[in-house]
């Protein structure tokens, strides 16, 4: 996957999908070593666990609602509200109906294209 690094252009139905836990996959989208795209869809139920990591990351939710956790707050979101985690915050969440969460990571997650 590394040879996408710096890439113009993702087309989506080319982008390898990755189970990362049960009723959560992760695609990698456009990233470069500054900063990374992803998008994980959820199913209903499915638990995004609780870490932190040296990355600052926004989220975006697209579609469905989440019980998200940052720090020592919990609220509900849902489409179309967005989320800053900053580096090394702990911080995860519950879909609460199907969705998807599109990630903004910086600098990249080198440990996503292993």
């Amino acid at each position: 996957m590394k040879e996408r690094s710096g890439e113009n252009w993702c087309f989506w139905e080319e982008i390898e999908a990755e189970e990362t836990a049960p009723g959560v996959v992760r695609r990698v989208l456009a990233f470069c070593d500054e900063m990374m795209c992803v998008e994980n869809t959820f199913e209903t139920g499915a638990i995004g666990a609780l870490h932190h990591h040296p990355h600052t990351q926004i989220t975006y939710v697209a579609k469905g609602r989440f019980l998200f956790t940052i720090g020592n707050e919990t609220h509900e979101v849902k489409a179309g509200d967005t989320l800053l985690k900053q580096d090394n915050i702990e911080h995860g969440c519950k879909c609460l109906e199907e969705g998807i969460l599109v990630d903004i990571f910086t600098p990249m997650r080198e440990d996503f294209l292993k």
